[in-house]
């Protein structure tokens, strides 16, 4: 007896834990009763709000729903410009569930992954139109945040057809297609070449317009300084030849007397040097009386 009363008891209590089911802040539930939504007396579906409930434990089960801040971060898409440009653009969407029985419904019963890829179709269709009206140079020099906020208008339909609230949504990059980007980067490489063949071709001329002056004023210099020394020198030798002049009217013996040893210098400074004069020329005249 007193074992049937224990079983008894550990059966009811079992049965008060199964009746119990916690909904936490972040999270929304949905209760089923023999696989269909459990609704309210209006016919709705009946979400259970955060905090303690019951149900009736082997007959009903609960679904929870994540009530917070989802972020949709899916691969680049591309789209088509004004210009009829293709463009790859990573966006990102922040988006939370507003109307749970709605979301339910549309996704499959709660299904996270078909939500997302619900979602992504309407913000593309509403990023698609945006990108449409634009063009590149529109889009890239600071368009970019009216672009935005009108795509997330457009996407504000998934709240009626998915029970989406789409709070944000951003443009991370926008990217040229690979084939284009190659194109692109090669045609600017060669013009980047063409400037600086440019730039190369006007230093040359350049250079050479300096060195040509610099070697015209060189040589005015040199032909000055020659002119210069050419003068000094015919003036030297203009006063050496007075000095030589003065010096022969004063004492023209004693002036020949001193070119002759100038000369007789001039003639034996070297041991190779070979001289052939007779010993009575006149080369030799002072030699010849100092023999006397």
């Amino acid at each position: 007896m007193k074992n049937f009363l224990v079983i008894i008891i550990i059966a009811l209590g079992l049965l008060t834990i199964s009746s119990v089911f916690v909904i936490n802040e972040t999270e929304r539930g949905i209760v089923f009763q023999f696989s269909k939504i459990k609704r309210t007396d209006a016919g709705e579906m009946k979400i259970y709000p955060p905090g303690i409930h019951f149900k009736i434990p082997l007959i009903e089960r609960v679904r929870k729903v994540d009530a917070r801040i989802q972020t949709l971060d899916a691969a680049p898409d591309r789209f088509v410009t004004a210009e009829k440009k293709d463009l790859l653009v990573d966006t990102y969407v922040k988006w939370r569930v507003a109307d749970f029985s709605t979301y339910y419904v549309r996704t499959n019963g709660g299904s996270l992954e078909n939500a997302q890829d619900l979602l992504k179709q309407k913000v593309n269709n509403g990023l698609r139109t945006e990108f449409g009206t634009r063009t590149i140079r529109q889009i890239v020099s600071g368009d970019r945040d009216s672009l935005m906020e009108k795509a997330k208008l457009s996407a504000q339909s998934a709240r009626k057809d998915l029970g989406i609230e789409v709070v944000d949504v951003r443009v991370k990059r926008i990217n040229l297609p690979k084939e284009v980007q190659n194109s692109i980067f090669d045609r600017m490489r060669a013009d980047r070449q063409a400037v600086a063949a440019e730039h190369r071709s006007q230093g040359r001329e350049k250079a050479e317009v300096i060195r040509a002056t610099v070697d015209a004023k060189v040589t005015v210099m040199l032909a000055d300084a020659k002119k210069q020394a050419f003068t000094l020198r015919g003036e030297g030798d203009a006063l050496a030849a007075k000095v030589y002049a003065d010096s022969y009217q004063k004492d023209p013996e004693f002036f020949t007397f001193f070119r002759s040893l100038q000369a007789y210098e001039n003639s034996f400074n070297s041991k190779s040097d070979i001289l052939v004069v007779k010993p009575d020329s006149d080369f030799f005249k002072y030699l010849n009386q100092s023999d006397k």
